[in-house]
């Protein structure tokens, strides 16, 4: 069985808006339950604690089929003066500065961890994947992750099931809408993309906030789902993670 997995990236009172919008679009698709990288203090200047409605928002969605997944904390990390030329241009080119567990010490690293999940244990129900801001998970990090007891972890070219040590590769489609020059590259690469992945039996959308607000990437976005949908079960990565431990068993 083939399946497909849609992610929502940055999921925060900041981008609750468009995260809405882009759920009812998705719905629409028949794309029933997708995962939502929830950012627990969006560039420190969201935290979850101040902002009531959009708890009561997230839960609807938990409670809709939705799974919540822990995407970093601040999802932000500043530049530093010792900073590597390639860690600067990691940081500051590739991801705009939000690689925020790019290089956390293992303690720093288990310290947000632990915060995150109590921030999001209003929801009643275990947190049980985590995917870093911009997919980058440095090697200290990501033990503080399976110390956490995490089932899984993604990069943007596969999805790590931590408690088998599995990785099962499969390349995210994912949009960047930064500048007019990643728009236009990120069509033209999705489009080639879309024809290597549709025979796969693991499909992985990335989407972000501000694709939606993109006519030509979210056309694109949508054309993509219809058309997958019909030979590929929609599924969250929790959906997905327990599917493959069940059959390995």
């Amino acid at each position: 069985m083939k399946n497909l997995v849609v992610s929502l990236h940055d999921v925060s009172p900041l981008t609750q808006y468009f995260s809405d919008r882009i759920l009812a679009e998705l719905e629409e698709l028949e794309v029933p339950a997708i995962s939502l990288l929830v950012i627990p203090d969006h560039h420190g200047k969201a935290p979850l604690s101040k902002h009531l409605q959009f708890k009561n928002w997230l839960t609807r969605q938990v409670n809709k089929g939705h799974e919540p997944v822990l995407h970093g904390y601040y999802h932000l990390r500043a530049g530093k003066p010792c900073d590597s030329w390639h860690t600067r241009f990691v940081n500051r080119v590739y991801t705009a500065e939000e690689g925020e567990f790019y290089d956390l010490s293992r303690e720093e690293a288990s310290r947000r961890l632990d915060q995150g999940l109590a921030d999001l244990a209003f929801l009643n129900r275990p947190v049980r994947g985590f995917i870093a801001p911009a997919w980058l998970l440095g090697p200290a990090a990501e033990k503080a992750v399976a110390d956490r007891g995490f089932l899984y972890t993604t990069t943007v070219l596969a999805l790590k099931i931590l408690c088998g040590n599995l990785s099962v590769q499969s390349r995210s489609l994912v949009w960047s809408t930064r500048a007019p020059w990643r728009t236009f590259a990120s069509l033209a690469w999705n489009a080639s993309l879309r024809k290597l992945v549709h025979h796969s039996r693991l499909v992985r959308i990335g989407i972000h906030p501000p694709d939606i607000e993109q006519a030509a990437v979210w056309r694109q976005i949508r054309q993509i789902v219809s058309t997958l949908v019909r030979d590929h079960q929609p599924l969250t990565y929790e959906q997905l993670v327990k599917r493959i431990a069940s059959l390995a068993s």
